[in-house]
């Protein structure tokens, strides 16, 4: 299987880096995992709500760019559906048992993502009703992904 994390923006903090890099290489076994930095826009203080669709615009050309036609595609959203850890493991497995062998998780910029991404969606996925930065989301979404693959061969989680 192969997974692709397109996110907007850089990952700056440290910790986060650290806390990434350790289940990527924990997913090694498992799935090839790759993380693909789009640029962010830059956005000024007082954004009409014209500005602001122009901005996800602009950052959902990207996202598509890196979207082939054969990839499903899961964007991080807030009014996304919501799993379990087991859940999202089954999905998982439902994908790569029915051919899905390229799966792409988005994760847009601090605006969200823009009509034309979500249209692209195949299945739109909440982490919580709450909103999280989105590189904490990096750190989370690997880390689930990873707990998915352990659930999936029925091995123990190791922290």
């Amino acid at each position: 299987m192969k997974i692709t994390i397109i996110t907007v923006g850089k990952l700056k903090e440290k910790y986060l880096k650290q806390g990434i890099a350790e289940y990527m290489k924990r997913l090694g076994p498992y799935a090839k995992v790759d993380i693909v930095e789009l640029a962010d826009e830059k956005a000024p203080e007082n954004l009409s709500a014209a500005q602001e669709e122009e901005i996800k615009a602009k950052e959902g050309e990207r996202i598509l760019d890196k979207l082939s036609t054969d990839t499903f595609v899961i964007t991080l959203e807030i009014k996304g559906k919501q799993f379990t850890s087991e859940e999202l493991a089954a999905k998982l497995d439902e994908l790569a048992t029915y051919g899905k062998s390229k799966i792409a998780f988005v994760i847009g910029g601090s605006l969200g993502l823009s009509e034309a991404v979500m249209k692209r969606s195949n299945m739109a996925l909440s982490f919580s009703k709450m909103t999280f930065p989105h590189q904490l989301m990096r750190l989370v979404l690997v880390e689930q992904v990873y707990r998915a693959f352990r659930i999936n061969r029925g091995e123990p989680y190791i922290f």
